[in-house]
């Protein structure tokens, strides 16, 4: 129950029309259905109560999510606990059921945005609106734990704010109530900023990690920034563990004193030394509420020293000389940290700030298993760029996937390189080859013929996984260059422009991913080399496409990225469409990846 998953939020998940997730209007229970908001493992729609004619958001477990016992498990506790909670900071939730094996839940629909976009774009008003706003939340985790309900995952995009101010705690997906656990053995569940270190060792889940993580949401809403930042999973449970919290930043912003103390009390490493309740976190922010904060100048920023190397999770011993360093985790014993780093991050939503443009998202070339050029020269077939080898977030859920390093194209296939392919192969050109312009990626080409192209150049078409890996980095962000929706970073169709053409492969620099390929968004979709069962519904739509009929049991593959007559969507650099190998259209294109020798 993400936060866009109830915002009023358009997603336009099926590119060009071609298949879409559900055949709308549909009706489950007396609710209609009208629009796909988004979801995982969930589907979440603006949907109409037939009965009294109310607006409401409903979400459906996925065919994928009936099948996992656990998933079903879960959604289904989640619609008992929090249909259960009624507060005015807490989003309703007015009716569950399930129709033929298929649970949903009725939500409260919500107008506005979450936490994350108010901090992000600066409308979270004076320091009294944000102490009003902290202060909501606190009433509404209060009363959650006034039921025996710990929430587990409080962070900035599970708070919605409405036009009119209006706060309201959102998702209890992973909340836990006292007596009952649906959480598999070794799995910790939250976003990893706002863990405390009890939850990161795997201890017993109490209050206090919510209050752990307030104080973190706290010290982000005051100053507009982390508290916690690092570039992997295992560096932000050392400063969790080790690390006091650098409180500079609320001192630079002239916040008052008992402010600072507040946020520091909050996010003490020991459960025992914060607030006992936020009973006691209210009355404070109240006092502070009744009061006229004065807010001190900001402090100027001191010039950054230089920095030093820091420490992974386990601070290094010294290695024989020619050998690997070995490490070890003060404060858990070594079998509770392979636990932890293999499990925990199947669940978290890393997002750590873009890399400088120096860097190759932010990961040192020496990472790789060995000395790797950055870049491929173009040879007969184009540039490559290095995606160095690690894990990285994948799909919407944010699941922790690994990958060896491997090279993929810096730009899509042009005209130029397939005229080329076709010249010393004998391969015929599509139809209607536009000669004239070299620099515009090849389209109206099949996968077939994309997968002979890629021979000839000793490449191969890259998985779901690569091409998701190099389009938006290692952090899970929603775009190649962040987490800002931006149009003009990519050659896609808007309002003001509903009818673009294909543009140059090198063109759209400004979108590049953290690998710094270009038009990994836009321009034309690009195929995936994977083959993929397609939908009934995808079979259907494609049936007036082709001739004779695609049937699904002919091979199907995917494609990725949307293309330039397609508006932006939120889930561009994971969500994939499937396409019979044998189709070709004016916005379909490829790029090669290579594995490593």
């Amino acid at each position: 129950m993400g936060p866009h998953c109830v915002v009023e939020t358009r997603k336009q998940l099926g590119w060009n029309g071609w298949y879409n997730l559900m055949q709308l209007p549909a009706s489950i229970g007396k609710y209609e259905l009208l629009e796909f908001l988004g979801g995982g493992m969930s589907h979440v729609y603006r949907a109409r109560d037939t009965v009294i004619g109310r607006t409401v958001a409903v979400k459906v477990l996925t065919d994928e999510g009936c099948q996992d016992a656990e998933a079903k498990a879960r959604f289904l506790q989640e619609a008992r606990m929090a249909g259960n909670i009624e507060h005015e900071n807490i989003i309703r939730i007015h009716d569950y059921g399930e129709e033929q094996g298929r649970p949903y839940i009725v939500m409260e629909f919500l107008v506005g945005e979450d936490l994350r976009h108010a901090i992000r774009d600066g409308h979270t008003g004076d320091l009294n609106n944000k102490l009003r706003i902290a202060r909501d939340v606190a009433r509404a985790l209060e009363y959650v734990h006034s039921k025996k309900i710990v929430h587990r995952d409080i962070k900035p995009d599970n708070v919605h704010i409405d036009a009119s101010g209006k706060v309201k705690l959102m998702d209890f997906g992973i909340a836990r109530a006292e007596g009952l656990s649906l959480t598999r053995a070794g799995f910790a569940l939250g976003t990893p900023y706002y863990m405390a270190p009890e939850l990161v060792l795997g201890q017993l889940t109490t209050d206090q990690v919510d209050i752990y993580a307030f104080g973190i949401l706290l010290f982000e809403l005051l100053t507009g920034q982390k508290p916690i930042e690092g570039d992997t999973v295992e560096r932000l449970f050392y400063m969790i563990l080790n690390e006091p919290l650098n409180t500079e930043p609320l001192s630079r912003a002239g916040l008052p004193e008992e402010l600072t103390a507040l946020v520091r009390h909050c996010t003490e490493k020991k459960a025992d030394d914060r607030p006992r309740s936020f009973r006691e976190v209210i009355a404070e922010l109240d006092r502070m509420l009744g009061t006229p904060v004065e807010v001190a100048p900001p402090r100027p920023v001191p010039p950054t020293p230089t920095p030093t190397p820091t420490p992974s999770v386990r601070p290094p011993e010294q290695p024989p000389a020619g050998q690997p360093a070995r490490s070890k985790l003060p404060l858990i014993a070594i079998g509770g940290v392979v636990a932890v780093a293999l499990l925990v991050g199947l669940y978290f939503a890393l997002r750590p700030a873009p890399a400088p443009a120096a860097a190759v998202n932010g990961e040192a070339p020496a990472a790789a298993s060995r000395v790797l050029p950055a870049t491929l020269p173009a040879g007969r077939s184009g540039e490559m760029v290095l995606v160095l080898p690690g894990p990285f977030l994948a799909g919407e859920e944010k699941r922790t996937e690994t990958l060896p390093a491997y090279y993929i194209d810096r730009l899509e296939v042009s005209n130029a390189y397939y005229a080329e392919f076709c010249k010393q192969t004998h391969y015929d050109l599509p139809a209607g080859f536009p000669a004239d312009r070299p620099d515009d990626p090849v389209v109206n080409i099949t996968l077939l013929d994309a997968q002979k192209y890629a021979t000839w150049a000793g490449k191969r078409l890259p998985t779901a996984l690569e091409w998701e890996k190099a389009a938006r980095g290692t952090d899970g962000r929603s775009y190649p260059w962040g987490e800002a929706a931006d149009p003009e970073r990519a050659n896609v169709a808007d309002s003001k422009s509903p009818g673009k053409r294909v543009q140059p492969v090198n063109s759209m620099p400004a979108g590049a991913s953290p690998y710094g390929a270009l038009n990994m968004t836009g321009n034309v979709s690009e195929f995936i080399g994977e083959l993929k069962s397609p939908s009934p519904q995808a079979v259907q739509s494609f049936a007036p496409r082709l001739s004779p009929p695609p049937a699904a049991t002919e091979p199907w593959y995917t494609i990725r990225g949307g293309s330039f007559d397609a508006r932006l969507a939120f889930g561009v650099v994971y969500e994939s469409l499937s396409v019979p190998a044998r189709f070709a259209a004016h916005d379909i294109g490829f790029r090669c990846a290579k594995t490593l020798d």
